[in-house]
């Protein structure tokens, strides 16, 4: 394969290797490499915007899984990045000001996935406070809000539908929660499937499903462990001594809760 040795090393990279993972708006182009729609979420132009992201990622992911268990993560961070590759090709094609250059056109980094996790792990619960020995702590809120702010300055210079890319990312974050708490979980099947494949490869150590035992303890309704009294008549004289010599208004509600259920029973 012979290439021009004047080329700048950069211009070969960027044309030979990330303009076939960089999502392209020109349908053109799509149409001949439709995966860039997953692996643009996963490939960056520079080590900066690299290094932002691991440190977001990091940032909203340990605090995800605190919230929400360790199977949301990376369901969120596709549906994210493919809604934003969507909202990012829908922009491009429908406001004519970005129409113009859309043959140069092109979406890069895990922005979209990052801002759908941020958006994610803010709806679970936005009171959640970090650094809890500041004051009494942060709120996760405030942290997201300097997320967004800094997401949005860092990509002012690009076109604006990389800006609502970011923008569909977020949403798909927040209806993703919330549709798990109305009982749908559009990350089950690949949690599913990865369960799958991972008992394929590894046959001796296959993710046993929860028996019905297990299930009906954690949908139970009464508790697993409630603390009774044993009724003596020498616990019945001490708290009738105590009555007579401070009166009944002193019991605690224990005490009165065994004297009533005393009553109710023969010693």
């Amino acid at each position: 394969m012979s290439y021009d040795k004047s080329a700048n090393p950069e211009m070969l990279f960027q044309k030979q290797i990330l303009d076939w993972l960089i999502l392209p708006a020109s349908f053109d182009k799509l149409a001949s490499r439709p995966w860039t729609l997953i692996t643009y979420m996963f490939t960056h132009d520079g080590i900066f915007p690299l290094v932002g992201t691991t440190l977001w990622l990091w940032g909203f992911g340990y605090i995800l899984q605190d919230l929400a268990g360790n199977n949301k993560l990376v369901p969120i961070y596709l549906y994210g990045g493919i809604a934003g590759g969507l909202f990012f090709l829908l922009a491009a094609h429908t406001f004519p000001v970005l129409r113009a250059n859309i043959a140069t056109m092109q979406f890069v980094s895990g922005g979209a996935s990052i801002m759908a996790i941020a958006v994610a792990t803010t709806t679970v619960s936005p009171s959640y406070r970090i650094f809890p020995m500041l004051n009494g702590g942060i709120p996760l809120w405030v942290l997201t809000f300097v997320f967004v702010i800094i997401d949005y300055a860092t990509i002012a210079g690009t076109n604006g539908a990389t800006a609502i890319g970011h923008l569909g990312g977020g949403i798909i974050g927040f209806f993703f929660i919330h549709q798990v708490r109305r009982g749908h979980d559009w990350g089950g099947w690949m949690v599913s499937f990865m369960n799958w494949a991972d008992d394929l490869f590894n046959p001796e150590k296959k993710h046993a499903e929860q028996s019905q035992k297990q299930k009906l303890f954690y949908k139970a309704v009464k508790k697993p462990f409630v603390k009774k009294a044993v009724i003596t008549q020498q616990k019945v004289d001490e708290l009738l001594d105590k009555i007579n010599q401070k009166g009944y208004h002193l019991l605690t509600d224990e005490e009165k809760e065994f004297l009533k259920k005393t009553s109710e029973q023969d010693l």
